[in-house]
């Protein structure tokens, strides 16, 4: 009698759960569906375009790096509030200097992945992984 009251209590409550999370889980694989499909075409629309590896090598680059912080803060001179900006450690007056330093460090990010590329298709090629 215990054994039987306890699974069907266990049942109830993952039923409830299942109801209760139910849009939330519908929601969720709708949003990974939606870009799963979006991934997909654009990989379909990047085949016949020759510059793409140029640009998914830059969003890897994007990735890599971190992104731009804004700071308010108090300025000591005149006590006015003033916005900063910091990247990497590094504090700027201006977004747009931040952005040109963050952008100048990803371009160094993705010319040296293909610096490196030939040395890496070269050691494919004598391992005998690629033809």
């Amino acid at each position: 009698m215990f054994w039987n009251l306890t699974n069907v209590t266990l049942i109830a409550l993952a039923a409830i759960a299942l109801f209760w999370l139910w849009p939330r889980l519908t929601a969720a694989f709708k949003r990974f569906d939606e870009d799963n499909r979006a991934r997909i075409e654009r990989q379909w629309r990047e085949r016949g375009d020759r510059d793409a590896h140029i640009r998914h090598t830059l969003d890897v680059a994007e990735e890599q790096v971190e992104a731009i912080v804004e700071i308010k803060q108090t300025d000591p001179r005149t006590a006015t509030p003033v916005t900063r900006y910091a990247f990497e450690g590094a504090w700027y007056a201006s977004r747009d200097e931040a952005e040109q330093v963050r952008a100048q460090k990803i371009g160094d990010i993705a010319r040296g992945f293909y610096r490196d590329l030939p040395a890496a298709l070269a050691a494919r090629r004598r391992d005998g992984r690629l033809n």
